[in-house]
């Protein structure tokens, strides 16, 4: 029996894959990140034990894990996103391994591409970008991102979990050398029925963000303003 590390997509239930649509549907306890899909937890057999991680600290969540890998039950942790990308799925493998359990990693749609893709910002664009950063808008153990490194990145930022604190991660980049100027975004729920975008510049962003809900995605860089051509011209296709 295996423990499978499973992504659940960024929202919208049908972007899981098919690997992982049938390890949910034959396993016997699934343990189920509280932002994924009600639909996709209840695709688990009337006979496998669904356990909700919300308000479970990290430590029992690898205790469960590790305690049902060794009583030999086949286990889905099943994650938003992708288990690997601010899904904690590291450290939950590296405490399986260390209890000599049996572990599979799934790999799902992560959050880094089809959100924005959701909004019809391309992250990387031929002539535009041919990079792209990933951070976290908390920064190493909490504290702050380096602004330095990120706004000499280059390319696409895509900033996860930063929707609350917007105002000073924009104030972070400018301060450190990005301009006022560059397109950023946010997007709200992506993939999702409720989401919800704005764009503009990155001097403006957190005062049009506000009122957006979390999880959201902050995308900075000129591969904004393709999405705005992108979305521009799919409204007027749409009228045509």
């Amino acid at each position: 029996m295996t423990v499978h590390l499973v992504g659940a997509g960024p929202g919208d239930p049908g972007l899981i894959t098919v690997r992982g649509l049938e390890l949910v549907r034959s396993c016997d306890v699934l343990v189920a990140d509280a932002l994924v899909a009600q639909e996709l937890v209840d695709e688990a057999s009337d006979d496998a034990l669904v356990i909700s991680r919300a308000g479970m600290r990290q430590e029992a969540v690898t205790s469960l894990l590790v305690a049902y890998g060794a009583a030999g039950l086949d286990v889905v942790r099943l994650k938003g996103g992708d288990p690997f990308v601010f899904g904690r799925g590291g450290e939950e493998a590296l405490a399986l391994a260390e209890a000599g359990i049996d572990f599979e990693v799934v790999p799902g749609v992560s959050s880094i591409a089809a959100v924005p893709a959701s909004t019809l910002i391309p992250v990387t664009h031929r002539g535009v970008s041919d990079r792209v950063t990933i951070a976290s808008g908390h920064g190493a153990a909490g504290g702050e991102p380096d602004y330095e490194a990120l706004a000499a990145a280059g390319g696409t930022l895509v900033l996860f979990m930063g929707l609350e604190r917007l105002p000073q991660l924009c104030a972070g980049l400018t301060a450190a050398g990005l301009p006022a100027s560059t397109p950023a975004a946010a997007v709200s729920q992506g993939t999702l029925p409720e989401q919800r975008s704005v764009s503009g510049s990155l001097g403006d962003l957190a005062v049009l963000a506000c009122g957006l809900e979390s999880p959201a995605l902050v995308v900075v860089g000129d591969v904004v303003s393709v999405g705005e051509r992108l979305s521009a011209a799919s409204a007027v296709g749409a009228t045509a």
